[in-house]
């Protein structure tokens, strides 16, 4: 009789159980994007051309971190965030004041600034690839793994 209340109460127990769980086979699939301010949107990318008036390795105060190239558009200087890596490593962005450039982001306010986050940056017939398509640095490791893997570099001529 004991065995008997033990399989019954282990079944109902089952039951319970298997009650409790969600049921996600029939949820729709989350489609939901990260939200903040360096999000990368790459539906709203737009390219930007403009001379290089400086490049600054080391940010000022106020700026967020990284290297960044101030540009000299049609609108006004632009101040195009580099990240953390575009200088580094044996295929490093080059560029230099006084420089024609193209450059491919996202515009977005960052304390209270607007910062256009680059992915490419074009220099004449080479395009230097700072982000990918969702927004992340390549790193120095990473544009090296590129190039010996598939064929591709950070620069691409």
């Amino acid at each position: 009789m004991t065995r008997r209340c033990a399989a019954v109460g282990l079944l109902a127990l089952l039951a319970l159980v298997c009650l409790a769980l969600p049921s996600s086979a029939q949820t729709k699939p989350s489609t939901a994007k990260f939200s903040g301010p360096f999000a990368y949107d790459i539906t709203k990318e737009v390219t930007l051309s403009g001379t290089v008036s400086s490049l600054v390795a080391k940010p000022k105060p106020g700026m967020i971190m990284g290297a960044h190239l101030l540009i000299e558009t049609g609108s006004g200087v632009v101040d195009a965030s580099l990240g953390m890596f575009a200088l580094q490593g044996r295929d490093a962005l080059s560029v230099s004041s006084g420089q024609q450039v193209a450059v491919t982001g996202v515009m977005k306010t960052i304390n209270d600034r607007q910062v256009f986050l680059v992915r490419t940056v074009k220099t004449g017939s080479e395009t230097f690839t700072v982000r990918n398509e969702h927004g992340l640095m390549l790193s120095p490791q990473t544009r090296e793994y590129l190039k010996e893997h598939s064929g591709e570099t950070g620069v691409q001529r």
